[in-house]
């Protein structure tokens, strides 16, 4: 994610030229260098990942996601590592959560984008993995967000969690509140199982 390592201008023209077309603005600034979880959300439809990929050509950043590790085998996994794609082994004793923490521990600079909620249909609370993923490794959260009645797509505020779930899942209630996904209907809750059970 150094500025050396940054996408090509093809993709930054890629980018503004999508925004442009669709009418839609990208508003905040994402970081070009350190460390980050990048919540993505709402996600209600498929749309969400075109625009939010729009804002990364457009900050010419390079972000990282997670998938299970078989995808990274041959003759793929070159072409998965090359997309940012980080293998994840959840047969593994050491837990996705640590497998995370060490990852963030041997970079110098990256940023994982993670949809909380897990899927397009409604829940009834986010995956609370994106959260301990975040306070094992001491990374902050950067609340990313696709809102489109307003036609936009961006970052909000970072969040260094407390490790106090209610106190942090607050801050993160309160910044997606008036923010809409494609399908509304299909927002899940914003709240964690951890704070259900509670």
């Amino acid at each position: 994610m150094t500025k050396n390592k940054r996408s090509g201008i093809a993709k930054l023209l890629l980018g503004r030229t999508w925004l442009k077309l669709t009418g839609w603005k990208y508003e905040g600034n994402l970081p070009t260098t350190g460390k980050y979880i990048l919540i993505c959300e709402p996600h209600t439809s498929n749309w969400d990942f075109i625009f939010l990929l729009a804002a990364m050509f457009v900050d010419r950043i390079k972000v990282s996601w997670l998938g299970k590790h078989t995808l990274f085998k041959k003759p793929f996994g070159f072409v998965m590592r090359w997309l940012g794609g980080i293998p994840i082994d959840r047969r593994s004793t050491h837990g996705v959560v640590e497998q995370i923490a060490d990852h963030f521990a041997s970079h110098e600079n990256l940023m994982i984008a993670l949809a909380p909620s897990g899927t397009r249909a409604k829940r009834d609370h986010w995956k609370s993995g994106f959260y301990h993923m975040a306070y094992t490794a001491q990374v902050p959260l950067l609340l990313g967000y696709v809102d489109f009645p307003n036609k936009t797509v961006g970052t909000g505020p970072q969040i260094v969690l407390s490790g106090d779930i209610k106190k942090d899942m607050g801050l993160i209630r309160e910044f997606y509140a008036d923010i809409r996904g494609d399908h509304p209907e299909l927002e899940s809750d914003i709240i964690l199982r951890e704070e259900q059970e509670a």
